[in-house]
């Protein structure tokens, strides 16, 4: 047992043994593990270190190579601007060598033009010499010396007058004078005239001939310095005023470019102390601020130069006076000053000749301009009865053309087309001395809006405000009228009586639109109420318009009226015009005054958008019109569209306008004619031209894959255009006219849409829908795909959107269920809403520029006019009868476009509780 015990301890002893020796391998192979890992962690740190420096070593370089870059790119932009000023002064230099070649020109002009006189009155005076000398028979020769005196003295009257018409040559004139009276002496010699109480007095006469001869060369010659004297005067005077009206030109360029100046020195002001960090921009900025100054330079350079030319013609001019007339004509005998006085009165009635034929072709081209107008005025109307024709066999579209023209009041309007194009016709070329302020108001306007003047001066005669009293007034004090640099006497009786023809047409309130004639239904009988011998018709000097009568069903039109309403329709009566108004009763204690209305349309106006010089309109007649503001004309008409006008923006940094019809935008260049240069699509194609140039009838349905455009916006930068089409608005960009993204989310159409920038100069599109909603997208700098909104605003409207506005932080959203919404962009909450702001739907909305105030419009026709920081009511006016589809303001006036065809012109009056101007 005890062995047994024995052996037992050692047994346990050696397992003992064994499991801690193998435990202890255990941890010796961990620990070699662990060793290995050391190692090859220490051999990666050492790998990752040398990478490390590597990296920091290129990036070393890199910075290196970008300054070396960005120095290289400041002396290329250095050495840019040193070539650019070089260019510059080059084409300055070569402006004034122009000049001074153009100057030389004319004045060799003008002499070869003398020279040319000089010649033909040379060949003219030796044509006359020769038929004096031309042999006679004897019985002609007996007849000459029965009356030698009468011969002598019409020899000598002719030569006198004939000579005294040449300029060079007088050797040769001389001899052949001297031939001539050695022939009439030889003659004398063998036929002896009678004696007169003793004398021979064709004798004496003929002794005195080369008194004469030096008499008539002595005039010629003071004519000659005369008249070369009035050349250089005409022609130095032309110089001075082309070059004042350059230097007045460059003078108001350089105003407008320090403007800039000052305006972009401001704004770089303003950058740096916002966002110092904007090197780029800042950048951009100081090289525009650099080129202006180099323009500005530029035209310093030019002005100084206009200086020293003027000063240097006035030197001469100078001299020219030292040279005085007086010394000449005081030196001139009688007959010598008869002789002067002769060949002013010939060139005075050459000129006058040639003024009378520019004035004829004038007369003419302008005649041949009314009779194209009327031309395509009669095409319209035949094409509009030839409509009338298919639709006799197709009831639902006459009863649409029917509804439509009694709608338009087209049957009254055929009747007084008619009756003004036959009056105005007859007497196209008999109207050019008129005295409207149309003729004398605008000189210095463009050519085109100048022929509109011109013809809806002569075709509608003159406006409103002009009373007898002060037409009579202004033509007993006018001398003169000037048209296109030629003048017409008034006091001559054929241009009085042009003017008194012109002053006796009716005016203009008399042909408003939608007005009847009463019971008179013949036109001649019309006619013969505007004869020239009828007393002038005086007229309310006030600017309030006659009440129209009702109007006449178009079954009660004349037959004759209703035929010659086609073929005689004026085409001044086709141009828009902008009318005063006066003011209506109770209007004093309304927020809005309506000064002026817009009217050419022809069916309601949809939309209108407006600068402070130019007003541009959309409308249901399938057209867009463009209005000066400044001259209170129709410019344009841009026509062609498949169906209605809905939007139609104007974008000031390119000169293009974009209008929407359909599924269609077509872009205008209205600086090359008013042409149709694109056309976009909803889908995103691109057509060059006018795609829908072939489409003469109205598009009742879009084309496949092509959904209706409701309405278009620009970006504040005018780099991209935003199209509400569907349930999406699909992105432009204007720089390639390429689609770059979409903006989702809605899941109505989209009905109204508005643009603004955000402080990191990022566009914020804000968008309605028929869905209820009002959705935000805030675009960044790379804009493509499809883009979801940032936020949607809540709660929703009741109805679907019709109208957003945005100023500042503040946006305001109008819908169709009559009540208006204050929303916060920032805080992105709505702040105040007003229910039932409006008694229908709400459909256009802009702010008052300059004052803290809302301008609202209704389908009722109502505006009403709100206080935007605590949204309460200022006041409302009537505005049209009809809904009120449109609002657009600029600095001075607020536009309303309506159904009713008008536009009205509003300016807001001065109320103790509207806020601050």
């Amino acid at each position: 047992t005890m062995e047994c015990y024995t052996e037992e301890k050692a047994n346990k002893i050696k397992a003992d043994y064994e499991k801690r020796l193998r435990e202890m391998n255990r941890d010796l192979q961990k620990l070699q593990a662990a060793q290995k890992e050391h190692a090859r962690l220490l051999k990666n740190q050492s790998r990752y270190e040398r990478e490390l420096k590597k990296l920091q070593a290129e990036v070393a370089e890199m910075k290196k190579a970008k300054v070396a870059l960005m120095k290289q790119m400041r002396e290329e932009q250095q050495r840019r601007r040193l070539v650019e000023t070089k260019r510059n002064r080059e084409i300055a230099q070569l402006k004034k060598e122009q000049r001074r070649q153009e100057f030389q020109i004319r004045a060799l002009e003008s002499q070869k033009r003398q020279q040319e006189m000089v010649l033909r009155r040379k060949t003219q005076e030796v044509s006359a010499l020769r038929r004096l000398a031309k042999p006679m028979s004897e019985r002609v020769a007996g007849r000459a010396g029965l009356k030698p005196a009468m011969l002598d003295s019409g020899a000598e009257v002719s030569a006198s007058t004939t000579s005294s018409e040449a300029e060079s040559g007088a050797r040769s004139v001389s001899s052949i004078v001297r031939q001539w009276n050695r022939k009439i002496n030889h003659f004398l010699g063998d036929h002896p005239a009678p004696t007169v109480n003793g004398t021979r007095p064709a004798r004496k006469k003929f002794q005195k001939k080369g008194a004469s001869q030096s008499f008539s060369k002595a005039a010629r010659l003071k004519w000659q310095s005369l008249e070369r004297r009035i050349i250089d005067i005409v022609m130095q005077r032309m110089t001075i005023v082309n070059l004042e009206a350059d230097m007045e030109r460059l003078i108001k360029k350089r105003e407008e470019l320090f403007l800039l100046q000052e305006a972009l020195r401001r704004k770089r002001e303003r950058l740096q102390a916002e966002s110092p960090e904007e090197e780029k921009g800042l950048q951009e900025l100081a090289e525009e601020i650099e080129v202006l100054a180099a323009n500005i330079d530029y035209i310093n350079d030019s002005i100084t130069d206009c200086q020293a030319t003027i000063v240097q013609l006035e030197e001469t001019k100078e001299e020219l006076d030292s040279t005085d007339t007086s010394v000449v004509i005081s030196s001139c005998s009688l007959a010598e000053a008869r002789l002067l006085l002769d060949n002013f009165l010939k060139a005075s009635i050459d000129k006058g000749l040639q003024v009378a034929q520019k004035e004829a072709q004038i007369r003419l081209l302008e005649g041949r301009l009314r009779q194209t107008d009327m031309a395509g005025s009669s095409q319209n109307h035949l094409l509009l009865d030839a409509l009338r024709e298919k639709a006799e066999a197709h009831p639902e579209l006459q009863a649409l053309i029917y509804n439509v023209q009694q709608e338009n009041g087209y049957a009254s309007t055929d009747e007084e087309i008619s009756e003004f194009s036959e009056g105005s016709f007859s007497q196209s070329f008999t109207m050019k001395g008129s005295t409207s302020h149309d003729d004398f108001k605008f000189k210095g306007e463009p050519k085109l809006s100048a022929q509109m003047k011109a013809v809806s001066a002569e075709c509608l005669g003159p406006p409103l405000d002009i009373s007898t009293k002060n037409i009579t007034k202004s033509l007993a004090s006018l001398v003169e009228i000037k048209e296109d640099g030629v003048g017409f006497s008034i006091r001559d009786p054929y241009y009085r009586d042009k003017v008194s023809r012109t002053v006796s047409l009716p005016t203009r309130g008399s042909t408003f639109p939608r007005q009847s004639r009463g019971t008179e239904t013949s036109p001649l009988t019309r006619r013969k109420s505007y004869d020239r011998g009828q007393p002038i018709r005086s007229t309310d000097v006030g600017f309030t318009p006659p009440s129209s009568p009702p109007t006449r069903p178009r079954n009660d039109r004349n037959v004759f009226s209703r035929l010659t309403s086609n073929q005689s329709q004026g085409s001044a009566l086709d141009k828009g015009i902008i009318s005063p108004v006066g003011g209506a009763k109770g209007a004093r204690t309304a927020p809005l005054q309506c000064v002026s209305m817009a009217e050419g349309h022809t069916k309601p106006i949809l939309c209108l958008d407006a600068t402070d010089e130019l007003l541009f309109t959309g409308s249901k007649d399938r057209s867009c019109k463009m209005w000066n503001l400044v001259t209170g004309q129709e410019i344009a008409a841009l026509k062609g569209h498949p169906n209605n006008v809905v939007s139609i923006k104007y974008c000031s940094h390119s000169g293009l306008v974009f209008s929407v019809s359909t599924s269609y935008i077509k872009v205008w260049d209205i600086r090359d004619s008013a042409k149709c240069i694109r056309t976009l699509t909803s889908s995103g194609q691109v057509i060059s031209g006018d795609a829908c140039a072939a489409t003469s009838t109205r598009a009742i349905t879009s084309a496949q894959g092509e959904h209706q455009i409701n309405q278009i916006a620009l970006s504040p930068s005018g780099t991209m255009l935003y199209a509400a089409s569907g349930n999406a608005v699909r992105i432009w960009e204007l720089s390639r006219f390429q689609p770059i993204g979409k903006l989702t989310g809605h899941i109505g159409p989209v009905m109204c849409l508005t643009v603004t920038q955000t402080a990191s100069q990022h566009d914020l599109v804000v968008t309605g829908s028929k869905d209820h909603y009002v959705k935000m997208f805030e675009l960044g700098d790379c804009v493509t795909g499809t883009i979801g909104p940032t936020h949607n605003f809540e709660p929703p409207h009741y109805d679907g959107i019709e109208c957003l506005s945005i100023q500042g932080d503040i946006l305001f959203s109008g819908s169709r269920d009559n009540g208006i919404k204050k929303w916060d962009l920032d805080q992105q909450e709505l702040i105040q809403q007003i229910p039932n702001a409006h008694k229908d739907w709400v459909c256009a909305l802009a702010f008052v520029p300059g004052r803290p105030m809302l301008l609202s419009a209704c389908r009722a026709g109502v505006i009403k006019v709100w206080n935007v920081d605590n949204f309460t009511p200022i006041g409302e006016i009537k505005g049209h009868d009809s809904p009120i589809n449109a609002i657009c303001t600029n600095a001075k006036h607020i536009f309303t476009a309506s159904s009713d065809l008008t536009v009205k012109f509003w300016s807001v009056r001065r109320l103790p509780h509207s806020g601050p101007p």
